[in-house]
């Protein structure tokens, strides 16, 4: 009534149209009510939507935000190991009837070991101490500097931590091997690897982690993951030995790129572990042996072509290049 004494007075107007009474009295229209639903039904999804999108946010939060600085790891537990009681017989029967090439040279060889007899952070700093060095001369470094722990048993990080590089330095170990100890020693003293760790992760989650280590690359990771974990299914595609061995198996003209073993291997898997290791016995037992040594007094009358002499070197080169990049011989113990 407020709004209708404000716009008419009570008395009707003398005019044959009447105005309409105020729009209070008066049903809304037609359109006026659907605008009005409408608006209450977009409030009302509007409301719905902005309730919902925390829980989208929560349900499905977006991975992998800063992939480079946090991998993603996957702790699953990997397959039986080849030290287990019996599992290097099942690999060789699956690969001797996968691959009737191989099955030669499985039948020319004793079968592998895989047994390590150390920690995963003991054969991480063996691993070390024996890169880029002849088998001799590594495991005399190696003695030494089990002898400056006080033993194997002493082998720990907080023990390399407190070995300074000067005295790594007097035993043998390059500053830079120095670095790289300390380097993985200090990883595992902050808990970013662990011997647990190791042993539970995955192949890929192992071969990102350890690889953020100085001095561990691929080749490293390889190793150890078939002789230290004894891992069954692992190939060493950028392994100069495990690609002519394979250039050896199947007769092919060229040594096979890393890219290309993957595929080549394909039937070994899950046991390309074994595979490899084949290959090392096979390009061992290729590469001719060095010849008897000559007398001194003979060295004075090569032949006329002076190549008797070269190819003795030669083989001998031969024969230090497979014990070089053999991992039995790398990683002692491993094998």
């Amino acid at each position: 009534m407020g709004e209708q004494s404000l716009s008419q007075p009570k008395p009707q107007p003398l005019s044959p149209f009447p105005s309409p009474p105020a729009s209070a009295a008066l049903p809304p229209p037609a359109s006026a009510s659907a605008s009005a639903s409408a608006s209450a039904a977009s409030t009302s999804r509007t409301t719905s939507a902005a309730a919902s999108r925390p829980k989208k946010k929560v349900t499905n939060p977006s991975p992998d935000r800063n992939p480079a600085k946090k991998p993603r790891l996957t702790f699953s537990i990997p397959g039986r190991p080849l030290s287990a009681v019996g599992e290097v017989g099942v690999a060789i029967r699956y690969l001797r009837a996968a691959d009737p090439a191989l099955a030669a040279v499985i039948d020319a060889h004793e079968p592998p070991v895989f047994q390590c007899p150390h920690r995963p952070f003991h054969s991480l700093v063996r691993s070390i101490l024996y890169q880029q060095l002849a088998f001799k001369a590594a495991a005399s470094v190696y003695s030494r500097f089990l002898a400056l722990l006080g033993g194997e048993s002493c082998v720990a990080p907080d023990a390399v931590l407190a070995l300074t590089p000067h005295q790594l330095r007097q035993i043998g170990v390059s500053p830079r091997k120095a670095s790289y100890l300390h380097d993985l020693a200090r990883k595992y003293a902050s808990g970013i690897l662990s011997d647990a760790a190791i042993v539970n992760m995955d192949d890929r989650s192992l071969a990102a982690m350890l690889t953020m280590v100085k001095g561990i690359g691929s080749w490293s990771v390889h190793m150890f993951m078939i002789f230290s974990l004894a891992r069954p299914d692992v190939l060493p595609s950028a392994d100069l030995g495990v690609r002519k061995g394979v250039q050896m198996l199947y007769a092919l003209e060229d040594v096979p790129r890393p890219s290309q073993m993957d595929k080549l291997c394909e039937r070994w898997r899950p046991y390309r572990s074994v595979g490899a290791w084949y290959m090392w016995r096979l390009i061992e037992s290729k590469v001719p042996q060095p010849a008897p040594a000559i007398p001194v007094g003979s060295l004075a009358f090569p032949s006329p072509d002076g190549q008797s002499m070269l190819q003795q070197q030669e083989q001998q080169q031969q024969q230090t290049v497979i014990q070089m990049i053999d991992p039995l011989q790398m990683l002692p113990g491993m094998g």
